[in-house]
This record gives C-alpha cells, sequence and structure tokens, in this order.
C-alpha cells in the first residue's frame, strides 16, 4: 500500500507480535529480564500480566527466540478450557498423545516425560498465555502439576502470562497455595511520551530502505496523548497516518494530518473508549467486599469512581437478575405456602369423612322382631286381645305365646288440614253437616 510511497520493506506498524520490532523500553527491559532470571534460577512460578496491548505477547516470543536447545517448551494459547483439556494441549504441543486415556494415565505419561527429559539435561517450560480467562480449577490443575519435582528442583517450569485481571484471580483465598509458589512477579506499564516518540521512529528505521521516514515529537506526542501509551494502540494511529499520507500524497507527518487521523479514529470507533492502562486490578474485583468498602472510602474523600461504561452496564445487569432471582425465590415460596395450605385442607376433608363413616357404622339397626309386629294388622286400640298362637293342638312346651300390640290405624299418619274459611261458609249456608272445631270459630 504505503511501502513504496515512504520507502519501507514492509508495514512497521503491523499488528502481529514480531519480535524484530520490540522496542526495548524501560518497562519490556524489566520485563524481558525478569523472565529470564525465573527461567535460569528455576524459579516455581513467573508471572507476567500488563494492559491489553502492552506487549506481552510480543515480549513472549523475544524470550522464546532467545531459549537454547535445551530447553522444551509446551505453549497454551487458547485458555478457555478445563482442567482435563488444559492438560490436554500441554500433552500434545509436547508431542504425547493422550487420546483415550483416563486422567490418571495422562498424568503417569506425563510425569515420564519430565523425568526422561531431566534425564537429558533439558528444562520443560510450560508457558500459558492469556491465563487471566483459566478457572479457578484449571489454576488449581497447574499448581498440581508444579508438584512434580525431584528432591533437587522442579521438573516442569510454568510461566503465566495475562492481563491484570490474572493478579485478582490469583489473590482470591482459594488460591493461597498457588500464589505462594510466584517467585517472580512482574506488571508491564505503558510507555511515557519520550519512549513513545522513541519507539515510533525506532520501528519506521527498522522497516526503512532508505532515509528512514520520522515522526516530529509534536506529532507523536499527540499520538502519546490519544493512546496512552499502550503500544497496540500506538501501532494503530501510525499506522493510519502512513495510509492518509500516502492517500494525500505526504511526504511528511504533521500535527494537522495526525489530528485529523485520531479524529477519523474516534469517529469510527476503531480505538474504542479511552481505558486506564496502569491500572491493576481486574473490572470486576476478586473480593466484592473490599470494594465495596473502597468505594465507601473513596466517596468519603471525594475521589471519584473510575468505572467505565460496560463495567456500569454490567452491575446494572446484575442487579436486574438478582431482583428476578429474589422474584422467582417469593414465588416458589408462596406456591409452597399454598401447597401446605391445601394439603391441610385435604387432610381435614378425609378426617370428617373418616368419622362420618365411623358414627353411620356405630349406629344399632332396627330389631328383626320389631319390623315383622309393624307389619301384621291388629285390632284398634280397646279391642279385645288376638288369639293366642299357636293353636290348643300344639304342644304346650313347643307353644309360645305372642301377644301383639294394636298398630295404630294409618289415617292418623296423615296430616289433618284444617278446612278454609269460604269452605265452611259454604258448607254451613247449605246446609251441609261438617264438624266445627272449636278452635277454628
Amino acid at each position: 500500500m504505503y511501502e513504496r510511497f515512504y520507502r519501507l520493506r514492509e508495514r512497521p506498524f503491523a499488528l502481529t507480535p514480531d519480535p524484530d520490532y520490540l522496542y526495548p523500553s524501560r518497562v519490556h527491559k524489566e520485563a524481558l529480564s525478569y523472565l529470564r532470571y525465573g527461567i535460569e534460577s528455576h524459579a516455581g512460578f513467573v508471572v507476567i500480566t500488563g494492559a491489553i496491548g502492552s506487549g506481552k505477547t510480543t515480549l513472549l516470543q523475544t524470550m522464546l527466540r532467545g531459549l537454547d536447545g535445551q530447553t522444551t517448551v509446551a505453549r497454551v494459547m487458547n485458555t478457555l478450557l478445563d482442567p482435563r483439556e488444559l492438560l490436554e494441549s500441554a500433552m500434545i504441543d509436547l508431542g504425547l498423545d493422550p487420546a483415550g486415556q483416563s486422567k490418571p494415565a495422562m498424568l503417569k505419561a506425563f510425569g515420564e516425560f519430565l523425568v526422561n527429559e531431566r534425564a537429558a539435561g533439558r528444562l520443560v517450560l510450560l508457558v500459558i498465555d492469556e491465563a487471566q480467562n483459566l478457572t479457578l480449577p484449571a489454576l488449581e490443575e497447574i499448581r498440581m502439576l508444579s508438584n512434580l519435582e525431584t528432591e533437587k528442583s522442579k521438573l516442569l517450569q510454568i510461566i503465566l502470562i495475562g492481563q491484570p485481571d490474572l493478579r485478582d484471580k490469583l489473590d482470591r483465598p482459594e488460591l493461597e497455595q498457588l500464589r505462594q509458589r510466584i517467585t517472580v512477579s512482574y506488571h508491564l506499564e505503558p510507555i511515557d511520551a519520550e519512549e513513545t516518540s522513541h519507539y515510533i521512529n525506532h520501528r519506521l528505521a527498522l522497516a526503512s530502505i532508505a532515509a528512514p521516514l520520522t515522526f516530529p515529537r509534536d506529532v507523536t506526542d499527540r499520538v502519546f496523548d490519544r493512546s496512552g501509551g499502550v503500544p497496540r494502540l500506538i501501532n494503530v494511529i501510525s499506522d493510519a497516518a502512513l495510509v492518509y499520507g500516502y492517500g494525500e500524497e505526504r511526504s511528511e507527518i504533521d500535527v494537522s494530518l495526525i489530528d485529523e487521523v485520531i479524529v477519523d479514529l474516534d469517529a469510527t470507533g476503531v480505538l474504542g473508549p479511552r481505558s486506564n492502562p496502569n491500572r491493576h486490578e481486574s473490572v470486576v474485583p476478586a473480593d466484592p467486599a473490599a470494594a465495596a468498602a473502597l468505594a465507601r472510602h473513596n466517596a468519603m474523600a471525594g475521589v471519584a469512581p473510575v468505572a467505565s461504561r460496560p463495567a456500569a452496564e454490567d452491575q446494572k445487569l446484575a442487579r436486574e437478575l438478582a431482583e428476578r432471582e429474589r422474584n422467582l425465590r417469593q414465588r416458589e415460596a408462596d406456591m409452597e405456602s399454598r401447597e401446605r395450605e391445601l394439603a391441610e385442607q385435604r387432610r381435614v376433608l378425609a378426617d370428617q369423612y373418616r368419622l362420618l363413616n365411623a358414627r353411620q357404622q356405630q349406629a344399632p339397626a332396627a330389631p328383626q322382631g320389631q319390623v315383622g309386629a309393624q307389619a301384621q294388622p291388629v285390632a284398634a286400640a280397646g279391642a279385645a286381645q288376638a288369639p293366642v298362637w299357636p293353636p290348643a293342638s300344639v304342644s304346650a312346651s313347643a307353644a309360645r305365646p305372642r301377644v301383639y300390640a294394636a298398630a295404630p290405624a294409618f289415617d292418623m299418619y296423615q296430616t289433618k288440614r284444617r278446612s278454609g274459611f269460604w269452605r265452611r261458609f259454604k258448607n254451613t249456608l247449605l246446609g251441609t253437616p261438617e264438624t266445627v272445631l272449636e278452635d277454628s270459630l
């Protein structure tokens, strides 16, 4: 694109982590020294953290390039893995085949490989990039792998590279044993304005095939102000400046051009929101209670909270989810209470039904002789006594006289309906005899 116009061999601000373009700034030289010290001293764990785009991967590539032939390296780049998958990835990168093996068998094979490498005089180095994505069980699995050791030294050297979130995870109480085994730790800080100027012109000089193009100091200062000293953002702005300069056929990059570039990159969202590259903590702290205490302290001290928009949206979403969970729990409690009430009502109804059945079963039945006596027609009250049964011809011993009481006439059970007034009046006029009751007058 613009390489021939600016007499460059290649694009000097490509986003790929190329060790050839590593600028030896103060922080990068210190981080590289820490890495080399941790490897040479056979330290337990080495942890290197830095903000997004701070050059961690480029630093790692430079370190791996400088290793000798007596070091065997297993590198894990994708860290969205569970503990077993993490072990499988490390074995595959070392040339081992974990297919079809149980976890104890894989650990046995992995341990035998480490012993054989140590017997051959080689050091095995396990490098895990983007380690902030590891779950707590995966980090605990890494700690267990570090237990593979001899009486004198470790069989496995482990390097964790990640964003500031990794430090928050390592500060959790569950990972106390892992944190105590970290012997080398370093955090990459952003470079300052002066180093930003040297960084840009250093890359231009490395890519140039003639007299190198240089960015003036006022231009690099504008780049530093917008990028915050983060190398990846510096590359994005500088590369866009060369594209704009090539499009307008400008042989030099001035302030007006770089301002136009920054405005356009902000308008299109390429640079994203301004972040705090100096932060050492995660957006979501590992200890919510400590974060709340810190927020209260800052509020009392009049310090404005530093929070990005995504963090605020995450907090709002978390509150909404918590409210929904409370509502669901309340509904479940109401349903359980209603079910208990219905069960109690069913129990009371069942008890009442059993009690009613028991009372009906305990009620005495009418005697059989009484039913027969009521069925026999007898004389009215005051009549002569019914003849004795059996007749005299039957033996006296077998005969048992039975006396039947006179049953009342059926008419007595009929309701006496008193005649109406007009009926009695008519009967009186016509002379029809009708008994006149005394109480009806």
